[in-house]
């Protein structure tokens, strides 16, 4: 059913929207889209990098008996 919606049908729907919730409406709601995108890039990048620091620390765990001998 969806398919075949099309250009003219999508500009309906925006023309429809735009109507029923006005300009403002839409840029604020719009606008908070960008900020939860933009916070959800930043936890994913801090968790990358936390993740990181954790592997850097954990990568020599051989115990120092065990380094002598080698």
């Amino acid at each position: 059913m969806l398919n075949n919606i099309g250009l003219p049908g999508l500009l309906l729907i925006a023309v429809v929207v735009l109507v029923l919730f006005g300009r403002g409406k839409i840029s604020s709601l719009m606008g908070e889209v960008g900020k939860g995108i933009t916070a959800f890039k930043r936890g994913v990048d801090d968790s990358k990098k936390e993740l990181d620091d954790s592997f850097a620390d954990a990568r020599d765990v051989t115990p120092e008996s065990k380094k002598d001998n080698v």
